[in-house]
């Protein structure tokens, strides 16, 4: 009886196997696996970048969602996918899953794919600018719907002093600093800090500031994390406050930010955890309605980018925030 069992468990897990093999065995799931290792793409970008109806690329990502190779997002009124966040090591199904991402993660992208995904980020990169552009003046107060300053700058700061008393720290990067309202917490504790925005209304609030506060060591610099690479620049500490839920790839904010920082550096977030309030993305120029933790986790993974403490900050409006620390080669106790 129990080699019976043994042998219907068996049956039964191939049998959950075949919907996976199934679902990946077509060159264009696989394109778009491959294309989703670190981004979330909505149906209609999905489209865009295949060329292709979007009830045909609806019909593929049905598919791909129900034998578990996606795993949909829910963005305000719009859906994007991702690959699941959630693989049990232990299930066999689970452990097929990964293979495949494994296997397809080793072959580059076409050329001419990779294309439409940077003219596609171009676009919500765009976006967001624009949004800044139009409500540089109204800033802080669009921004404190959902949060205010403090709420989220005093925990990251007293993250960040507690760190850096420990560390032999120099040089401090504040990717989007906004009106610049957290730069004087890293003058005060690097030699040398660098404010990078690529939107100049906001470069101009931040200059501002740093002349109101006389904060003699702080350069401003107008660009994206590509600008700073070719410049060959690097850093002790690399700190996004509220910044991930604007740009177009947060994925590769965390490869910039590990490429930018040397050894022994950290990489210091507060951002929104998921929510559902798609107002956020009128009002507040939001790309993206938070992100699940686990999110961050994987995408600093990927980076080799080894997570740190965490804290949790609920909102009496519903928001919570969440700030995290992620070290490149090591980790303080």
């Amino acid at each position: 009886m129990t080699s019976l069992n043994a042998h219907a468990n068996q049956l039964a897990s191939v049998d959950a196997l075949a919907p996976i093999f199934k679902a990946s065995g077509d060159p264009l799931r696989l394109e778009i696996l491959r294309v989703l290792r670190r981004d979330t793409f909505g149906v209609l970008e999905l489209s865009q970048m295949f060329d292709m109806r979007q009830s045909g690329m609806s019909h593929h990502l049905k598919v791909m969602h129900k034998a578990g190779l996606l795993e949909p997002q829910r963005e305000g009124n719009a859906i994007f996918y991702r690959r699941p966040l959630h693989l049990d090591s232990d299930k066999l199904t689970d452990q097929t899953i990964r293979q495949i991402f494994e296997t397809v993660d080793r072959v580059p992208l076409a050329e001419p794919l990779q294309k439409r995904i940077d003219a596609i980020r171009e676009q919500r990169a765009d976006q967001s600018q624009a949004f800044f552009s139009r409500h540089a003046e109204q800033f802080r107060e669009q921004q404190e719907l959902i949060a205010a300053f403090d709420l989220y700058a005093e925990p990251t700061a007293e993250l960040i002093r507690k760190r850096a008393g420990k560390q032999d720290w120099q040089t401090a990067l504040e990717i989007g600093p906004g009106e610049g309202a957290f730069l004087p917490v890293l003058s005060d504790l690097f030699g040398h800090v660098v404010a990078l925005d690529n939107s100049r209304d906001m470069l101009a609030k931040a200059t501002r500031t740093c002349i109101d506060e006389k904060l003699n060591n702080v350069d401003l610099i107008e660009g994206v994390t590509d600008t700073l690479l070719a410049r060959g620049d690097s850093f002790d500490l690399v700190v996004a406050n509220m910044v991930l839920h604007h740009v177009p790839s947060p994925a590769d904010i965390f490869l910039d930010a590990a490429a930018l920082m040397n050894n022994g550096g950290c990489f210091v977030i507060s951002d929104l955890c998921s929510h559902d309030q798609d107002w956020a993305k009128e009002n507040c120029g939001d790309l993206w309605l938070g992100f699940e933790p686990e999110e961050l986790t994987s995408w600093a993974a990927d980076a080799d980018l080894i997570a740190g403490e965490q804290l949790f900050i609920g909102l009496r409006n519903g928001f919570q925030v969440q700030v995290r620390e992620f070290w490149k080669t090591s980790r303080p106790a």
